[in-house]
């Protein structure tokens, strides 16, 4: 029988009133009554993205190696499987490999609920656990309370994103100022710009942007233990830490300085992008996932570099392929996922901006793709994913963006902006621990 495969849009949103009622259905549950040979996928990406590219790719190869399978492919979107996963998962109708968010309240919820199967026996015999670098790995694995970097593996990640610095080459040269390599020179760059009448950093205090770079400064004066505990709950974290005041202490001094401009506070990751594009702002602290944009729309001379002397950066691994508990064909699921980290398939995230965590940047033409890429090995190879400052606890997105959104208001000193975060940080702590 030759293969054949079925792709269905949105099938998740269309299917949730029925499943609901019955979790029944045709479109999902690897090969549905009896099983069969059906290997069922869902991810969320664009098909023109890297992603998309390289899992249309790893289908592929899928189907050549499988050719009595049928691969059924439903593109959901990001919003349809978090909201409703739980709902899904708890039937029979599921998916035989699915994108999921990683992180204690995505991931880790529905592993400590029993709706994902562990890995941790395939990332042995697969070698997964000798492919992955150890700050990617630990974004698939999650213990009994679904706490994040310990435990049974329950997902397997195969691309990568981190925060950097993006500057204009352009307004650097028009006042002599050189691409910074070391934190001082970075602080001279922003003097420098604002003596001559430029605000440096494009900014946005209602979204993510200012605590990514509040959480940048926190990384250059921490190490790696203060970050373990702050992320993974190793030991009891005090925000009167050196490291957290001397971060927002700074961010304080800059703000006062006039780096930052008083109308960041109510502006989007949007605006700031865009700000950022036009040649407004000659440098922009924020994550991987502008890169491809940039490359579209920029119409000066650009690069990107890491965080001047950081040896621990903002980012992760990207979203995980998990395996629902319910699953009929694990073990086609198993296979399917074991192709994504193939060579072939990272080869194509690479070649596409995609930042592959199994890949081989000497393969990537493109010297901008290749430059974000190898700053993305660099991290890797020094173990600095210190992922991200929300990340902790669930509801702390909110709780940082109005926090640095008081700093930048200068309503709140940085004393009571760390004693608001370390309110909410323990709270939602005790919550997650005891719930």
């Amino acid at each position: 029988m030759a293969a054949r495969k079925k792709v269905v849009a949105g099938a998740l949103a269309l299917a949730l009133p029925f499943a609901l009622a019955a979790c029944g259905g045709d479109s999902g549950g690897g090969g549905g009554e009896g099983g069969g040979d059906t290997l069922t996928v869902w991810h969320y990406e664009n098909e023109d993205s890297a992603m998309g590219q390289a899992w249309a790719r790893a289908i592929e190869i899928f189907e050549e190696e499988n050719p009595d399978v049928d691969v059924v492919v439903e593109n959901q979107t990001f919003e349809q499987i978090q909201k409703n996963a739980k709902i899904f998962l708890t039937g029979d109708d599921v998916p035989d490999v699915m994108e999921y968010n990683k992180g204690n309240a995505t991931a880790g919820q529905l592993a400590s609920q029993g709706l994902l199967t562990p890995l941790t026996d395939e990332a042995s015999s697969r070698g997964w656990d000798e492919t992955l670098p150890a700050s990617i790995q630990t974004t698939a694995m999650y213990d009994e309370q679904g706490l994040m970097g310990s435990g049974d593996w329950y997902g397997v990640p195969n691309y990568g994103e981190f925060v950097g610095v993006y500057y204009n080459q352009d307004m650097l040269d028009q006042y002599g100022i050189a691409v910074p390599t070391t934190f001082d020179e970075f602080e001279a760059a922003l003097a420098t710009f604002k003596e001559n009448g430029v605000t440096p950093l494009a900014e946005a205090g209602s979204e993510y942007p200012m605590g990514q770079l509040w959480y940048e400064l926190v990384l250059h004066y921490a190490d790696r233990d203060l970050i373990d505990s702050y992320q993974l709950f190793t030991e009891d974290v005090d925000f009167s830490d050196e490291a957290f005041v001397q971060a927002t202490e700074k961010l304080d001094e800059w703000i006062k300085a006039g780096y930052i401009a008083p109308d960041s506070a109510a502006l989007t990751a949007e605006d700031m992008g865009v700000s950022f594009i036009n040649g407004t702002y000659p440098l922009m602290v924020s994550g991987s996932w502008w890169f491809g944009r940039l490359v579209e729309e920029i119409p000066f001379t650009w690069g990107q570099t890491l965080f001047p002397e950081n040896t621990m950066h903002p980012g992760s691994s990207g979203n995980l392929w998990v395996v629902p508990e319910n699953a009929v064909n694990k073990d086609l699921a198993y296979e399917f996922i074991d192709i994504t980290l193939r060579p072939e398939v990272q080869e194509i995230l690479g070649q596409a901006g995609g930042l592959p965590v199994a890949g081989d940047s000497s393969t990537i033409t493109d010297e901008k793709t290749k430059e974000m890429t190898e700053n993305f090995e660099a991290i890797l190879d020094e173990d600095g994913l210190a992922y991200y400052p929300d990340w902790p606890v669930p509801g702390y997105y909110d709780v940082v963006v109005s926090e640095l959104q008081s700093l930048i208001n200068q309503s709140k000193t940085p004393a009571e902006v760390l004693d608001g975060l370390s309110t909410a940080y323990e709270d939602g702590k005790t919550d997650l621990l005891e719930g």
